[in-house]
């Protein structure tokens, strides 16, 4: 399909025809080309969707992000105003289709390193250190320090189970002023720092254990902004056990953002349904500050806006719910927040299922369902157990794949997406991702096209995340299987939650028993690091 685009968002014949669709899988894997059991009223009203939703409309709106990015220095994270822009983009758009809007604001923790950090030692000799050994902690205070560099409470001995800068008492004597250098070990990095600030450092340097592994600049976080103002860096073993000595001076130079900002969760829902049986469909909005995030999750977020606008006049047995979610990128806040205030306000009940998308346009994708009953991925570290009813949608997308001749695979049910507050709260969820920077592999390219050896998305996380990193073909498909099952669900979920009356005519067929190739890692085994939120908090 060639579409006509602005010379930014021109997309290059390897996007178009990367990734093509394969009909067939192993033996026994689903039924290709099965009939839709859905009864006449529902599958006519998904097929209305599924005209109404163009890949041309998709493609429309992740133009326009692209286009509100590039006019605000090439990001729509959240605290930014490429994220504001955004904002106002889809509250437009849904404004013009009939909703009513709104705007859910909240605050978050915001913080940007503006250049790298710089770590010198100035005498007794000059040395310069490089990213291998620094780096900034993340809610570092901004600022240059200059002077002397203090040792605290280590000998620079390797150990993990040191306490060099975790009691107040280990600054006795510290010379106020001085540049304070303490060694991983037993307590948090914040502890450590706000220790060196209240004995007067100008900075703090916190080199690690030297033991196995860690033996690299340490990368780490303060845990939120305003606790320590002073900067601080982690180090690498060798930079740290190099400052110590007599009369070491050095110098430090951070330069950073961290403050508490404003952002906010965009929230419309049709005028009809069942009140008490919402169907939500939700995609986060904000970008990485690194790039425009057209793919992620731009994509998830037109995809989304292109059903909520074709859905605006479609009458609806339950009520449904879309959900644009900020702060995505910085922990899962947005869908936090609004799932928090459900529960604060006795209203999380009235949820009946929630349906996510994040990342649908990988160039070299795969098309991906979430394994919401465990059955390819079993609960443990990296999936989540899937609510009763998960496992239902699951099959329900595979199902839908299936009667149109496509494969699908599976991807770890983590809970490190926007679902993950819902599904933590016992909620139905389920939803697809076409891979990020995992590498496909072989079997996945002989399912799905495209390359094998080579990432599902080779600008995950960039500034090349922009309208030429997109797979016009995957955000056809993947827009296709959103308004399929949002409008089956507003019609009816019975098979998910008990809830409303059964479709009729749904009966039994053949069944998707699990796929077991998998996707979205690097080994091809379908979990979901790119949204892995965590950061190391604690010093051990």
């Amino acid at each position: 399909m060639t579409l006509s685009l602005p010379p930014r968002a021109h997309l290059g014949r390897s996007a178009l025809v990367l990734a093509g669709s394969v009909a067939l899988v192993a033996s026994g894997s689903f039924a290709a080309n099965a009939a839709p059991t859905y009864d006449s009223s529902t599958n006519n009203s998904s097929k209305k969707l599924r005209t109404a939703v163009t890949v041309e409309k998709v493609v429309g709106h992740l133009t326009a992000l692209d286009a509100i990015a590039e006019a605000n220095g090439n990001t729509r994270a959240s605290g930014t105003e490429g994220y504001s822009a955004s904002v106002d983009y889809v509250v437009g758009k849904l404004t013009a289709a009939g909703y009513s809007p709104t705007v859910q604001p909240f605050t978050f923790p915001f913080f940007a390193e503006l250049s790298p950090a710089v770590l010198e030692q100035t005498t007794p000799d000059d040395v310069t250190y490089g990213p291998d050994d620094v780096a900034t902690m993340t809610y570092s205070g901004a600022g240059t320090a200059v002077g002397s560099i203090e040792a605290v409470d280590t000998t620079g001995t390797a150990s993990a189970t040191g306490t060099s800068g975790c009691e107040a008492a280990d600054f006795a004597g510290f010379t106020a002023g001085s540049i304070a250098l303490v060694q991983r070990g037993s307590c948090t990095f914040a502890v450590k720092a706000a220790n060196a600030e209240a004995a007067g450092a100008s900075a703090v340097i916190i080199f690690n254990t030297g033991v196995g592994a860690n033996t690299g600049a340490v990368a780490g976080t303060l845990g939120a902004p305003d606790l320590v103002g002073i900067p601080v860096v982690g180090a690498s073993f060798a930079a740290g056990t190099g400052l110590i000595g007599d009369d070491v001076t050095g110098r430090v130079v951070v330069d950073t953002i961290s403050e508490n900002r404003e952002t906010y969760n965009v929230i419309a829902e049709t005028a009809g349904g069942d009140p008490d049986n919402v169907v939500m469909v939700g995609a986060h909005l904000d970008s990485v500050l690194a790039g425009p995030g057209i793919n992620d999750n731009g994509t998830g977020s037109a995809g989304i806006l292109a059903v909520a606008e074709g859905m605006s006049k479609v009458k609806t047995a339950n009520k449904v719910r879309f959900a644009w979610w900020g702060a995505e990128e910085e922990g899962l806040l947005g869908a936090e927040h609004y799932v928090g205030d459900l529960v604060a306000k006795g209203e999380l009940d009235s949820v009946g299922l929630y349906l996510n998308f994040d990342m649908i346009g990988s160039p070299n994708f795969g098309r991906f369902v979430y394994d919401g009953d465990n059955s390819a991925f079993p609960v443990g570290p990296g999936a989540a157990e899937g609510p009763a009813g998960s496992g239902q949608i699951e099959q329900d997308f595979h199902d839908y794949f299936a009667s149109v001749g496509l494969a699908s695979g599976e991807t770890a049910f983590s809970g490190r997406s926007d679902y993950g507050p819902f599904i933590a709260e016992g909620i139905p969820a389920g939803g697809l991702f076409t891979g990020a920077e995992g590498i496909k592999t072989p079997e996945q390219a002989v399912l799905f096209g495209g390359v094998a050896g080579a990432p599902y998305d080779a600008c995950y996380h960039a500034a090349c995340d922009d309208t030429n990193n997109l797979s016009i073909q995957a955000l056809d498909q993947l827009s296709d299987a959103i308004a399929h099952l949002t409008v089956t669900y507003a019609m009816s979920t019975a098979d998910v939650n008990g809830a409303g009356a059964p479709v009729k005519g749904k009966g039994p067929k053949d069944r998707f028993e699990g796929n077991p190739l998998g996707g979205g890692t690097e080994s091809g085994g379908g979990l979901h690091p790119e949204h892995d939120h965590d950061h190391e908090v604690a010093d051990r």
